[in-house]
Parts: C-alpha cells; structure tokens; sequence
C-alpha cells in the first residue's frame, strides 16, 4: 500500500470514528436546542399544560435518564466493548425519541425523555472512550476537539427544524416533528458502525493482540510493522501487562484505589461543572426566557437568532479544536474561561440596563454579548469537554471515570435546569452575575491543578500521575523527531 494510500485511509478512518460518536454531542444538542424552542410554542405549552416546575421536569427528564445508566456505563464499555456500546446508546437514542415525538400526556413525554437520557449517558461514556482510543496521537486532540463540536451542528439542526415547524403552530406537529426527528443522528451511526474497527487497547487487553495491531496500523495510516506503530503497540502492551500484573482491576474500586488515580479521577470530573455551569447551558435551554428579558418577545426572531448563534459556535469550536494541540489544554481551558467570566458579567450588566427599554441599539447590544459570550466559550470548553477527561484516565479506569463524569455532568444539568427557572423568576438579570462570579472558582481551580497533556500518547500521559513510565520504548514524540533527523541526513 502506497503512503498516499495510508494516508487517505488513515482520514477515513478517523473521520467515520469521529462521525459516529457525533451522535453523543448532536444528541445532547440537538435535546436542548429543541426544548429551547418548543418551551416558546404555543401549542407545546398548551397541550402539556405547563408551569415553570413543568418546564425544569421536561427538561430535566435526560439527566435524570443519564444518571440511572452512569453506574452501569462503565461495566457495560468494558465488558461488551466501545463499539456495542454505542450501538446500544443509539438504539436507545432511537426509541426514546419516538416515544417523545408520539406522546399523549406528560408522563409518556418524561418517559421517552428519559429513555433518551438512557442513551445520551452510555454514549458519552463509551464514545469519548472509543475516538480517544481508535485515533492517532498526532490527530486525538483535533479528533476529540471536533467530536464534540458537532454540539453545535445539533443546535443548529434542532433550531432549523424547530423554525420550519414553528409556522405549523397551534398544531401539536409543530412540536411532535422536532422530537421525532432526534432519531436522524443515531439511525446513521447504525448503518456507518459496522465499518469500523474496536478500540485497539480493548481488543489488545482482551487478548486479542494481532487484531489490536492491525487496528493501529490502520488508524496511523501504516503498516503493522511500520516502527512508529510497532513503538506504540510496545507501549500500550507494556502498560496493560503492568496493569494486569499489579492486580488492577476494571471498576469503581480501582479508580480510588491510590493517590494518582484520586487525582485523576478529580481531574476529570473538574470539567463537568467548568462545562455545565459555566453559563452555556443557561442560554441553550433558556435563551427564550433571556433574550425576553432582553426586550425580544417574538419566538420568530429568538430562533432566528439562535440559528446564527449556532453557526458562530461551530465555527469557533472547530477553530479551538484545530488549535488545541499547539495552545495546550490549560491554556485554551483558562483563556475561554477567563473571556467567558467577563462575558456574561456583560449579559447581565446590558439585560439590567436595557432588558425592559426600548433602546433597539441595548438590546441587540445584550445579544452581542451572548454571542461573544458563547464564542469564548465554543473555543475552549466545546473541545475540551470530551478531549481532557478520556485523556487523564488511565485505560483500567477510563470508561469508568468516563461513566462518572457522565453522572456529574448530568447532576449538574439537572441543577441548571431545575434551579434556573426558578432564579430567573426570583432575581431575574442578576442570575447572570451570581453565575459569572462561581466561574472564578472555577479559574483557580484549573490554574493551580490541571496538568497538561498535549503532545504525548494516553501511556505517557499515565507517567504525569504514576511518575514513571511503564514501558521501556522511548516516547512517540522523541521517536518522530530522532527519525525526522536521520530522514534529514540521508537526504
């Protein structure tokens, strides 16, 4: 095979990994974009007969549906494997939304969204697992950056549908429609899956090593006896021969078992409150509630400008997944999150000012602010949502720290969407700077604890926390650059 031929077939690969495990991010998006905007329809309002507690429960129905599977998630990745799981999160996925876009009364509605919670949790554990293990060093932090930037095309597929079904209204197909069509992202993956191969670190600590080889010679876009390949396979043979040697087991025992596996797991689950309640999920699943308290009532102009915003988004994650390699986590990390920090002190400084005057240039002034607000936010946090976590984790724990990053993320968004409503009501603007002002806690936190990761494989990231290597084979980066010299030379 011709190196223009690995090379095309390396991007392939890497693309449909990225491509089917979308449908964690599409769906988590998709989800919020669509309750953003059915809570504006009349005829979803009316049909269910809902209240603000009704609205939180609605919304709150995924996390809650998350939070069951996340104890089981972990177990469930590692016995049957990344890519079973994920069919079974799509399956989920699938029946969830059929249940929703059907229902006809409130509980069915909870139902079925809870069943999609039920997905949206074992896909988070086992797609982050599966593209940060099923992805060349050299493209895991731009694989794991774009597989959660797609969040944004979620949003904006969601907004698209929810605008063309808004002319429909007081039909209830104004409503039923969106729901239905979140089945769209998970029936794809289901008939792209079956063309992809295992993680090759769960086929390798499953015994299955030549198979194991050939997945990473496919996914580096070489052969199995190219010498970077063969390095990696040495280290990642080594380090779960370590594993297994010191009695370190799959599960919730080994992932608090020592000091480095506690500071791991804190690690990884520090981003599920920077990502939840960092203010991003306030304007996904109340930017109807906010941009009214900014002086814009019309539902017509919220999704429209909820389209845009979408667009904004992706474009920005994509341009902060490209880059995170090269900025490094905590760097890409405290920048989004300092600007995010500023940002929504603006937000609430422009919708106290003119949220309830009719200065035309305020208002749209507010909406500037939620744009650029959610600019610095896709940049940094978008990426690293599912990039740091799997990258932290060491392969024994990682679906299972995976798992539970899944619970606290969720528990988290249950806190967003049941407190929220109830705050906007209570204090209305100054929600915005009770919020901005925790995201400096959140600064302190990363500044002072996160380690960074960038530019080595998920073995060498391990010898950060264990403080040695577990493999005798040199790292990939001094490797490349000792081979880049001879390659000089000859030449």
């Amino acid at each position: 095979m011709g190196k223009y031929s690995q090379s095309l077939q390396m991007s392939m690969t890497t693309a449909l990994v990225i491509s089917v495990c979308i449908v964690d991010s599409v769906t988590i998006a998709y989800d919020g974009s669509v309750m953003g905007s059915v809570n504006v329809m009349e005829s979803y309002s009316n049909y269910f007969s809902l209240n603000t507690a009704t609205i939180a429960v609605n919304s709150t129905a995924v996390y809650l549906g998350a939070i069951l599977i996340a104890p089981f998630a972990g177990k469930i990745v590692d016995w049957r494997g990344r890519k079973e799981a994920i069919v079974e999160s799509c399956i989920f996925n699938i029946i969830g939304a059929a249940i929703s876009g059907a229902a006809q009364n409130i509980a069915m509605f909870i139902a079925g969204r809870m069943i999609i919670g039920l997905g949206m949790g074992l896909a988070q554990t086992s797609a982050s697992s599966y593209v940060s293990e099923t992805t060349a060093p050299r493209v895991r932090s731009l694989a794991l950056g774009l597989y959660f930037t797609c969040w944004a095309l979620g949003s904006f597929l969601a907004t698209g549908v929810c605008y063309g079904t808004a002319q429909m209204d007081p039909s209830n197909w104004a409503w039923r429609i969106p729901c239905l069509v979140q089945m769209f992202a998970p029936i794809c993956v289901l008939f792209i899956i079956p063309f992809l191969p295992e993680s090759p670190r769960w086929l390798i600590y499953n015994d299955r090593t030549d198979e194991g080889l050939e997945v990473l010679a496919r996914i580096n876009g070489s052969t199995t006896d190219d010498p970077s390949v063969q390095l990696q396979f040495q280290e990642i043979m080594d380090t779960l021969t370590y594993e297994k040697s010191e009695g370190k087991s799959l599960g919730f025992k080994e992932i608090i078992r020592n000091a480095p596996n506690r500071k791991r797991l804190y690690l990884c689950l520090s981003v599920a409150p920077l990502t939840m309640l960092t203010g991003s999920n306030i304007i996904t699943y109340y930017y109807g509630t906010m941009l009214s308290q900014a002086g814009i009532t019309s539902s017509k102009t919220q999704m429209e400008i909820n389209m845009v915003l979408s667009a904004w988004q992706f474009f920005v994650a994509t341009a902060g997944s490209i880059l995170a390699e090269g900025l490094g986590r905590r760097f890409l990390c405290l920048s989004s999150l300092g600007l995010c920090t500023i940002m929504f002190y603006g937000v609430g400084g422009m919708t106290a000012r003119f949220g309830t005057s009719d200065d035309t240039s305020g208002v749209y002034g507010t909406v500037a602010f939620i744009f650029l607000f959610m600019g610095a936010y896709s940049f940094g946090l978008t990426p690293l949502t599912n990039m740091y976590p799997p990258e932290v984790m060491s392969y024994n724990i990682r679906a299972t720290g995976m798992a539970m990053f899944t619970l606290t993320a969720k528990a988290c968004g249950v806190f967003v969407t049941m407190v929220f409503p109830y705050m906007f009501d209570a204090i209305g603007w100054k929600t915005y700077m009770v919020n901005a002002s925790w995201n400096l806690l959140f600064f302190v936190g990363v500044y002072f604890f996160w380690v960074e990761t960038k530019g080595k494989t998920l073995e060498e990231i391990d010898e950060l926390f264990d403080g040695v290597k577990h493999s005798d084979a040199p790292t990939l980066a001094a490797f490349e650059e000792k081979r880049a010299a001879v390659s000089e030379y000859e030449v």
